[in-house]
């Protein structure tokens, strides 16, 4: 410490200060402090000094990298305060906060980085994308987000200390990789789990990104990792993303590369994926789709279309296929496609399916009583998760029982592919509903499992031949093979006494050879696009 006269120079000072100055005490006397060189006080912090002195402020302080005498640095905080009255001396104090520093840059240290891998982490990564997206040298930024194939697995298998043991391993894979470009603001972050960032703040390009991206790969797959005794080859999976900085968002990057390494894991893992607009704004539009699935079938927004299937000897009218439809409040009418295999993940498929099944034999009912002659079937397709999370047998009795309509006015159709074997709930079921007089068919016949012993056990009325096999069956279309096969399809069912329909008749010569070959029924545009219920019942009429 020193007391400062009203004049700015030194009045006395104790010996700690003058060891800190590297000058006696006493010889320090009348010198003006603003001429202590080693307190490092610069012009701004003289004047503020000077009006502490004439009170006009109430003290100063200021924090200096200082040097010792026997050449150490040290943190100092250098503060003058009034020790009177204005014009009185004042009281200017050195105190030495190195150790305290110190500890503050440890806290900071672990709070920004990860202790496994001594990598920064998720906090300081997004302190770094904040800055990237504010102040980019080239105006755009770029980004490979990765995590490791099959992780869980070493997890699993050789322990979580061994897990633990190759993210620090691969950390310092990537540090090694990417040693060349870190000083172009390349930053190597752990966010997680088994899941890395590399983070490039002023990227030229994607041609810079994909490469980084190569080199990760290639870094990680150059040499075994050393785990437990024994080596592990480990891949990657990497998302890369790059564009300008204008008009993007923390939020929207991270959510896209999320999206970009989806997209690498299930394209075939060990691989980058590059970001890809138009495939994400489908991937949103799926997901948004799956979201509302169950409240629209909840509000009643899907309807049923029939596609007839036609004898093929003689062009009547034998049955027909209800086909649903979503008629979406904004993107208007969706076929079955754009939404079945959602409806099957999410599990809406179950109550889908079934007001599907009720409003078909509603409306075969009604063609019943309304017409006179053989009344069609009516064919309604079930997917397996039905099956099994519901009691598809109850259902379709109730319906059967509520609507009037005779069992064998009901056609179910269960595509091969979709795991029809010959045990378990789903035969229990396939012959409960077949002793009840209901049509089993399986659809998509040919070109699925098609495992043929599975027929001489299943309780199956009819085959739908895929339409892959139809498709070329014209003159002129080299369809030899195609006419070989369905041929051969047609006798060996027949044999099992099935009957056949062929799907995707669209030409009539299509019509004329499969019913030469013995074809009984066909179905497609050739007939009848899928239309609406009135539209079979004008068909009927005229029958």
């Amino acid at each position: 410490m020193a007391v400062i006269g009203p004049t700015g120079r030194v009045l006395a000072a104790n010996p700690a200060f003058g060891r800190l100055l590297d000058t006696p005490a006493e010889e320090l006397t009348g010198l003006p402090v603003g001429e202590l060189v080693p307190l490092g006080l610069d012009e701004h912090t003289r004047a503020a000094c000077a009006a502490v002195l004439r009170g006009d402020c109430a003290q100063v302080t200021r924090t200096r990298r200082l040097k010792h005498p026997d050449g150490r640095p040290l943190w100092a905080e250098v503060t003058l305060v009034p020790a009177g009255a204005p014009g009185a001396p004042a009281l200017l104090s050195v105190t030495d906060i190195s150790e305290h520093r110190d500890l503050r840059e440890g806290l900071r240290y672990l709070q920004c980085h990860d202790p496994l891998t001594r990598l920064p982490n998720r906090a300081l990564f997004f302190q770094r994308l904040a800055a990237a997206l504010a102040d980019s040298a080239t105006g755009r930024v770029g980004l490979c987000y990765l995590d490791l194939d099959g992780f869980t697995a070493v997890n699993d298998t050789l322990g979580h200390r061994a897990g633990d043991e190759l993210l620090a391993l691969v950390a310092q894979r990537l540090v090694h990789v990417t040693a060349g470009q870190r000083d172009g603001g390349l930053l190597v972050a752990r966010l997680g789990g088994d899941e890395f960032a590399l983070l490039v703040a002023g990227s030229t390009g994607t041609q810079q990104l994909t490469d980084l991206a190569d080199a990760v790969l290639a870094g990680l797959a150059a040499r075994p990792f050393e785990l437990a005794g024994q080596r592990h080859t480990v891949s990657a999976s990497v998302g890369v993303i790059e564009r300008p900085t204008a008009g993007t968002s923390a939020t929207e990057l991270m959510r896209d590369a999320g999206t970009t390494l989806y997209w690498a894991k299930s394209d075939g893992k060990g691989r980058w994926t590059l970001y890809d607009a138009e495939r994400s704004a489908r991937r949103m539009r799926r997901q948004a789709l799956s979201s509302a699935l169950l409240p629209a079938v909840e509000r009643g927004e899907f309807a049923l279309e029939f596609q007839p299937i036609v004898g093929l000897a003689d062009g009547t009218l034998r049955g027909v296929e209800a086909l649903v439809r979503w008629q979406h409040p904004r993107l208007g009418t969706l076929a079955p496609g754009d939404f079945i295999s959602l409806a099957e993940e999410t599990g809406a498929i179950v109550p889908l399916g079934r007001w599907a099944l009720a409003e078909s034999c509603r409306q075969a009912r009604r063609w019943q009583l309304e017409h006179s002659g053989v009344p069609p079937y009516v064919s309604v397709n079930v997917a397996v998760r039905q099956v099994w999370d519901s009691d598809l047998v109850a259902d379709v009795a109730a319906v059967l029982r509520e609507t009037g309509l005779p069992p064998g006015l009901l056609q179910l159709e269960l595509t091969e592919s979709a795991g029809v074997c010959p045990a378990g709930r789903p035969l229990r079921a396939l012959h409960a509903l077949s002793e009840m007089g209901v049509r089993i068919a399986i659809d998509d016949f040919g070109t699925g499992y098609s495992n043929l012993a599975y027929l001489s056990r299943l309780p199956v009325r009819a085959l739908k031949l895929d339409g892959a096999l139809v498709r070329g069956f014209h003159p002129g279309a080299g369809c030899g093979a195609d006419e070989a096969i369905v041929a051969t399809l047609v006798d060996l069912a027949h044999r099992l006494g099935l009957t056949v329909t062929a799907e995707c008749v669209e030409e009539p010569a299509q019509a004329e050879r499969l019913r030469l070959i013995g074809c009984d029924t066909g179905q497609g545009w050739h007939y009848s696009k899928p239309v609406a219920a009135d539209r079979i019942s004008a068909l009927l009429a005229r029958s």
